[in-house]
């Protein structure tokens, strides 16, 4: 499964009312380091599958959602578990640190 588009008006369902964890990016088309890490981000989207969703929401195209969640920098990853945010890294990183931070907030590969 490839990475999912979430809008304002999206956010809600697709993100909060998730059945699992949800690991949304808030980036944008100018922004160098959100298009570095957004082969990792398919990658990941890939790999974990059946783990975790992820999720892109462009905060030029939808500024509702980044100001309620107080997004300063970008790129901006939060994880979002049963509609409450539980995890939040700024900036760009590999993806192997991607992967260990979702592992570490419990999002881990199966075997």
């Amino acid at each position: 499964m490839s990475t999912v588009a979430v809008t304002d008006a999206t956010f809600e369902k697709d993100v909060l009312q998730a059945e699992g964890p949800v690991l949304v990016d808030f980036w944008a088309t100018w922004c160098g380091p959100c298009k570095q890490i957004a082969p990792a981000l398919e990658q990941i989207s890939e790999e974990l599958a059946d783990q975790v969703v992820v999720a892109k929401i462009d905060i030029d195209e939808n500024q509702m959602t980044p100001a309620r969640y107080g997004v300063r920098g970008i790129p901006t990853m939060m994880l979002f578990r049963g509609g409450q945010m539980t995890s939040m890294k700024v900036g760009a990183m590999p993806k192997s640190k991607i992967v260990e931070w979702l592992a570490e907030a419990g999002v881990k590969q199966t075997a």
